[in-house]
């Protein structure tokens, strides 16, 4: 198989400061798990692109052939999204970040509290399922929210967290409060991981 499911790095009841024990073994174990599972049945004829990672087939999805692109789209950008969703919450999360990524937080937004507004904007704004992002584009941040798995990388963006605004994300402990849960959602952000991966971005 050219995919795993990544292991979650926590228990699966240790962010419960922002999301039940209940949602996270769905979410990681079935929901992310299909991704996986989709992603490599539609590769399964194509051995060249099982050599691929993600990131590159999604950066390259315009390459991938029509029959299957769609299914890359939404499963392998599935799987991307989560991978990344998992490493940007931590049990130790919440506050404020620090360091170059805080610096430019603040040259961009003006301050974290707008960045989460912002943030929170983008979640409220995209109907149906989909995702709010602070990516890099083109070498400075950007909030952006994007429907269903798609994946900032197709657009040649680098996303740096996502909140996953799919119902199945939030469903069992906020019901139809999206916004109660992305205010949540800072509770369990990992500050360190996110701003290891925006000094290796601008590197």
């Amino acid at each position: 198989m050219a995919f795993e499911l990544p292991s979650l790095p926590y228990p699966a009841d240790s962010l419960e400061k922002a999301i039940d024990k209940l949602t996270m073994e769905i979410h990681h174990g079935r929901h992310h798990k299909a991704y996986v599972d989709n992603l490599n049945a539609a590769l399964a004829d194509q051995p060249a692109l099982q050599t691929k990672t993600i990131e590159q087939l999604l950066r390259e999805i315009q390459t991938i052939p029509e029959a299957i692109r769609q299914k890359v789209i939404n499963n392998g950008g599935g799987h991307a999204n989560h991978t990344l969703f998992w490493t940007t919450m931590s049990p130790n999360g919440g506050g404020e970040p620090t360091g170059a990524l805080a610096e430019a937080i603040n040259s961009t937004f003006g301050d974290f509290a707008t960045l989460k507004t912002k943030i929170k904007e983008a979640a409220l704004a995209r109907f149906g399922s989909g995702w709010s992002w602070l990516v890099l584009s083109n070498g400075k941040l950007e909030i952006t929210h994007t429907g269903n798995q798609d994946s900032p990388i197709m657009q040649g963006k680098t996303p740096l967290f996502g909140v996953d605004v799919w119902e199945h994300a939030y469903y069992l402990r906020y019901q139809n409060k999206r916004a109660d849960y992305v205010e949540a959602w800072w509770n369990v952000v990992n500050w360190k991981e996110i701003g290891t991966s925006f000094d290796k971005a601008k590197s």
